[in-house]
């Protein structure tokens, strides 16, 4: 049986503002850490598309 969703916390004052400003910045993401994440995604749908031949 699946347990009940929480509700979602709200933030409020200097932990709102913290928040809000942390999500305006972006974050990058060194190339090799995208190619990194994209090999492992090609081998995972490799693996999968060789079980459904099965």
């Amino acid at each position: 049986m699946a347990r009940p969703i929480k509700e979602t916390p709200i933030l409020f004052g200097n932990d709102a503002r913290r928040f809000e400003e942390r999500m305006k910045q972006k974050r990058t993401v060194p190339k090799e850490e995208i190619e990194r994440v994209r090999e492992h995604y090609r081998i995972a749908m490799s693996i999968f598309k060789k079980g459904k031949d099965d």
